[in-house]
């Protein structure tokens, strides 16, 4: 099974900003990394116009577009698909990452930055660790919002047992 790891906080925290940091590092390790952001707004990754816009237009339940260097799947839901629902159709990869989950009972990381943030969303007892200016809690592992690497170290001893 593939650990899932949800990445919280409030917004304008820097959740995405350290996620790209902390990717890049795992990805300087080898290690297969996937992301599921949650966006409760909706979203359009297609471009009008374009054949894959034309189809789901037209009322295709399934578009995916496959190149050399990439694959794309468009579904349509009928209501929105629980957090498990969606890393079923994910493979191939040593973790998972996921962005603003903050309602899925999954293993928590928070991100806070003290300027942007006035308090924390998550108890200490719901956090395997914090990314963060400012040491919240005494018994939760804090690491620095400059440097992926000390959290990616945790991580792969933490949740990779590697």
């Amino acid at each position: 099974m593939i650990p899932v790891i949800s990445f919280v906080g409030r917004s304008d925290c820097g959740k995405t900003t350290y996620l790209e940091k902390l990717i890049r590092e795992l990805k300087l390790r080898n290690f297969k990394v996937a992301i599921v952001k949650h966006d409760v707004h909706g979203f359009e990754i297609d471009k009008p116009g374009k054949d894959t816009w034309r189809h789901a237009q037209a009322g295709a339940d399934v578009v995916c577009i496959s190149s050399p260097q990439k694959m794309a799947m468009i579904k349509k839901v009928d209501e929105e698909l629980k957090l498990e629902e969606v890393i079923q159709y994910i493979d191939g990869v040593d973790i998972i990452f996921t962005e603003g989950y903050k309602r899925e009972a999954k293993t928590r990381i928070e991100v806070f930055r003290k300027a942007a943030c006035d308090s924390p969303l998550c108890a200490n007892t719901e956090l395997l660790a914090m990314a963060s200016d400012v040491v919240l809690y005494d018994d939760v592992p804090t690491f620095s919002l400059e440097d992926p690497a000390p959290m990616a170290d945790f991580l792969v001893k933490k949740v990779l047992g590697k």
